[in-house]
């Protein structure tokens, strides 16, 4: 039996039972233990289990730090994530974006481009669009003011986004796992992500290396509605082949 359906075999049994012991893997798979060991090292380096003494869990929910925090951290993945999804965008396009942190670093692509139009509900990306002077169509999405991270939301602004049809969404979600999805720490948050997803004609995930096979509290969008994936160049080929098999445009 090939690693990749050992893998495949072990997060299965994981997904049912949450946890799993290393005989009970070495049994099941027909393999030795040193095999399972080994497994399991690969799949902790790709963020998708948890090893514990004598076997492994499931990695638990992710956290979310306050938004000033997380505009310091992964700033190299970040651009270099930025710049990937940047290239996609062709003049004419129609195109949503979530707020966050590597939405925010996006907006600084954005801004070298022109003869398109983003439409927002970042007050932080769209103060770098109108800062920059671009020749991009700009509109910012109306709504309450949420209390940490620098965005509108709630009931009018799910409302304003579902009066578009657009070319793409860009979302930046804090966790994406292959076989859920993209998450949100906030509910209000995910509900901003869902709406953009669903009025897009694609939606591109943008997600660095360190949250790849993580979960957070609330699905954002379910993997089935996620069309490309963009990350940075740490991002190890184990964690990005599930979205590759499940037919997902992988950059990185």
């Amino acid at each position: 039996m090939w690693s990749k359906e050992r893998h495949q075999r072990i997060l299965a049994m994981l997904e049912t039972n949450r946890q799993v012991s290393a005989n009970d893997l070495a049994e099941m798979l027909g393999v030795s233990r040193e095999t399972v060991r080994r497994d399991l090292v690969d799949l902790e380096r790709d963020g998708r289990v948890s090893r514990v003494h004598g076997g492994a869990v499931l990695p638990q929910p992710r956290g979310e730090e306050p938004f000033q925090q997380r505009m310091g951290e992964q700033i190299r993945a970040k651009r270099d994530i930025a710049r990937k999804a940047a290239s996609l965008i062709r003049p004419g396009h129609s195109i949503l974006v979530d707020a966050g942190t590597t939405t925010s670093i996006f907006a600084q692509e954005l801004v070298k481009l022109s003869g398109f139009m983003v439409i927002t509900n970042s007050i932080d990306i769209a103060t770098t669009i109108q800062g920059a002077g671009a020749d991009i169509d700009l509109l910012l999405l109306g709504g309450r003011v949420a209390s940490d991270v620098p965005a509108t939301l709630g009931e009018l602004t799910l409302a304003e986004i579902r009066r578009f049809n657009v070319d793409m969404a860009f979302i930046a979600p804090v966790a994406l796992q292959a076989g859920k999805g993209a998450f949100s720490f906030d509910l209000h948050e995910a509900e901003i992500a869902t709406a953009m997803a669903e009025q897009a004609r694609e939606t591109v995930i943008l997600v660095d290396h360190t949250k790849l096979g993580e979960t957070s509290r609330v699905l954002s969008c379910a993997a089935s509605r996620i069309d490309i994936l963009v990350s940075d160049k740490n991002a190890s080929p184990g964690a990005l082949q599930p979205f590759r098999d499940a037919g997902v445009r992988v950059i990185a």
